[in-house]
């Protein structure tokens, strides 16, 4: 389980990501690449990673439901996610 420190790092590259995003697409239109490299690091959204929601684990997280496939499995099991259901043959 991640520690609260790395989802909180995470939400904190979130809103600095959305915060500059018009001023770094209107720079690399402009081609003013050194005007890029003084804004923040975390401002780029190449350093995001995919989270689960509850327990902030960044490896096999499912995008459609925002969860981790081992929360996604115990979810489904207990039939907390509508419309999802354990595959019988």
């Amino acid at each position: 389980m991640a520690t609260e420190a790395k989802r909180v790092r995470q939400k904190q590259r979130e809103l600095l990501v959305k915060k500059y995003a018009a001023k770094r697409t209107a720079m690399k239109a402009a081609g003013d690449y050194v005007g890029l490299q003084s804004l923040p690091r975390n401002s780029s959204p190449v350093r995001l990673r995919n989270r689960c929601d509850e327990t902030g684990r960044p490896r096999g997280y499912v995008g459609f439901f925002g969860l981790s496939r081992i929360v996604l499995r115990e979810k489904a099991h207990r039939g907390e996610l509508p419309g999802l259901t354990k595959a019988s043959w």
